[in-house]
């Protein structure tokens, strides 16, 4: 087979660097499972749950027998607001560009008025973050019971903030129960999106002399069924298991990065344990320990090990912040999110070339105010143009923006609803950067759509961040340069 060795990657299988990463330094790679190495059909998976939910609100008496999935209503990256029952989306400097009280989209005025003086801070306990795409049922039945305890259909309910709780023991009490993972054990053909692509990806790194680790919190029986269904078929020899120099379940992530825990050896197929107090051998799978033992084991520390995971707390934040490890981010979306993105360029190109016509109008209106005032209050240098001049011009350019805002609006409007009508793109809240993003910058180092990404880039690969842009290099000067020249005045 001829191999292309200069061909480009397509943009939707790119990764993403923030921070610059030498996968050639990177002596171990840990990889988290569920939404990393094992993708899930979302709508399907957050059905089931969303089922299993409501199932547990039902037994509590509320009325929630109506109540249906809408899989499109919400997206990963909003943030709940216990205080208000709303659920919003946030700029990179918390301020909400978008909210819902239960179902209902606010107003902008609405908006204002809640949210003018509140800034969107993670760290309170008033707002739960969105960060993986297990969300998305207990955001929608969390809105849809806003609703009901607004009707006061739920009396016993004490707030929002009970409600939301309810809602997450809820889910809780299904995961505990193993119910849901019982049917997706039963069924993966309906649960996993399989990707051909994934095994020989982990091959390339683990021929390339890297430590491969998997550590998950899920338990044993479900990790290898998961894993077997998902790998097996498409490795020429053996199975999952020898791809991974160490094999941990049940990691208990974050408290993995941050706290001791016992360490346990699994020593048959029916996950019979025994402790481990010699610390972790090569091909062992273990129940618990802590990073600190991975890291005995590998010899290396910090820098030389890059954890990937879907979970922007559990898995980059904490063992980031606490280990120093490098750490890249899974975001499913971001191939759908790209693709719309390339098909919407020409409209994008648009809207641009209108926004800055306008920018160019605006900035003329207000000189010739300027101008104005100084004309009527007799101060400054005197404009050549007479008063009945100056306000001619400030009314033809009164005009044209309006007619610029009309043409603008409708483009903004579509630009607004890409990847998800109701919330925009994952990593954007109108021109700024979403509340998501801002995470994203701050935990992962790099970030791609799916761990397969790194075939196409190879386990050798430099992989350097842009340079960081800001209002006030060359592109935007010579935006404004070019308003400066062409002015009227």
């Amino acid at each position: 087979m001829s191999l292309d060795f200069h061909a480009p990657i397509p943009p939707n299988r790119g990764i993403f660097c923030n921070r610059t990463l030498n996968l050639r330094s990177i002596k171990a790679i840990g990889y988290d499972m569920d939404y990393t190495l094992i993708h899930y059909r979302v709508e399907e998976w957050e059905r089931r749950a969303y089922a299993h939910i409501r199932d547990k609100l039902l037994a509590r008496g509320w009325p929630v027998e109506s109540f249906e999935f809408q899989p499109d209503r919400f997206v990963r990256g909003l943030v709940i607001d216990q205080e208000r029952g709303n659920i919003v989306k946030a700029n990179r400097f918390g301020y909400v560009k978008r909210a819902t009280h239960g179902m209902t989209p606010l107003s902008w005025e609405a908006q204002r008025t809640e949210y003018s003086r509140t800034v969107i801070d993670l760290g309170s306990p008033r707002f739960t973050f969105l960060n993986t795409l297990f969300s998305m049922s207990e955001a929608c039945i969390f809105s849809q019971a806003v609703d009901l305890l607004d009707e006061g259909r739920l009396p016993e309910v004490l707030g929002y903030g009970e409600l939301y709780r309810t809602i997450r023991a809820s889910l809780d009490e299904a995961h505990m129960e193993g119910v849901l993972k019982e049917e997706i054990v039963t069924h993966p053909e309906r649960f996993i999106e399989l990707d051909p692509d994934l095994p020989l990806t982990l091959l390339d790194q683990q021929y390339a002399g890297k430590k491969l680790l998997l550590i998950t919190n899920s338990e044993w029986a479900y990790t290898n069924a998961m894993m077997a269904y998902a790998f097996d078929r498409y490795l020429p020899d053996g199975t999952w298991r020898d791809l991974f120099d160490i094999i941990i379940v049940q990691a208990r992530k974050p408290h993995f990065f941050s706290t001791d825990s016992p360490l346990f050896e699994i020593v048959n197929e029916d996950g019979l344990l025994r402790p481990a107090p010699a610390g972790m051998r090569s091909n062992g799978m273990y129940v618990g320990g802590h990073a600190s033992l991975v890291e005995q084991y590998l010899g290396v520390a910090g820098d030389e090990i890059l954890y990937v995971g879907d979970h922007i707390f559990s898995d980059v934040n904490v063992s980031k912040s606490v280990l120093r490890w490098r750490t890249a981010l899974v975001l499913r979306e971001l191939e759908n999110e790209i693709a719309a993105t390339a098909a919407f360029e020409p409209t994008q190109e648009e809207l641009t070339a209108l926004m800055a016509e306008k920018e160019h109008l605006e900035l003329a209106r207000s000189r010739i105010r300027l101008a104005l005032q100084r004309r009527r209050k007799r101060y400054g240098p005197a404009p050549e143009e007479s008063t009945s001049a100056l306000e001619k011009h400030l009314e033809r350019d009164r005009r044209q923006i309006a007619e610029l805002d009309e043409r603008i609006g409708k483009l903004a409007v579509a630009a607004g609803a890409l990847s998800n009508q109701h919330w925009g793109p994952l990593m954007r809240a109108g021109n700024d950067k979403s509340h998501m993003a801002r995470q994203v910058e701050r935990y992962a180092d790099i970030y791609l759509s799916r761990v397969s990404n790194f075939l196409a880039h190879t386990p050798y690969i430099y992989l350097r961040a842009p340079r960081g842009s800001l209002p006030h290099d060359q592109e935007d000067r010579a935006r404004y340069g070019v308003a400066l020249d062409e002015s009227p005045l």
